[in-house]
């Protein structure tokens, strides 16, 4: 598996078919081991990859990026400190797949300005 190749220790929560399943029954556990420090990044794949990255959300703790380029994956770590990423698999061309994933794990949090708008995103309401 290339992410153990490139040194990442590795979880796969699932699934191992092809058939449809209820996402969100795989995206959940692997946000709430993110969010309680098991690992320090989940990467979770789809279709789109829009209700994976809605369903981490809900998770305290957890900022999941859609990312279906480059540089959408860089401002995701820059800028937003993102733990998660969902990647759409309809939506992103395999030969771009590696590139997004190198840079998204990769490219260090800018802090800054940044860290004020992570703590405003992180406030909950009631």
């Amino acid at each position: 598996m290339l992410l153990t190749e490139w040194g990442h220790n590795v979880t796969d929560f699932g699934t191992s078919s092809p058939e449809p399943v209820d996402y969100p029954l795989i995206i959940r556990p692997v946000a709430e081991a993110v969010a309680r420090g098991e690992f320090e990044r989940g990467i979770v794949l789809g279709g789109s990859g829009n209700g994976e990255a809605i369903v981490a959300n809900r998770v305290r703790g957890v900022r999941c990026t859609l990312c279906w380029n480059v540089e959408s994956a860089r401002y995701a770590r820059l800028h937003n400190d993102a733990n998660m990423l969902s990647i759409g698999e309809r939506l992103v061309p395999r030969d771009e797949l590696v590139p997004i994933l190198q840079v998204w794990l990769t490219t260090p949090f800018e802090g800054g300005r940044h860290e004020r708008r992570i703590r405003q995103i992180d406030v909950t309401t009631s």
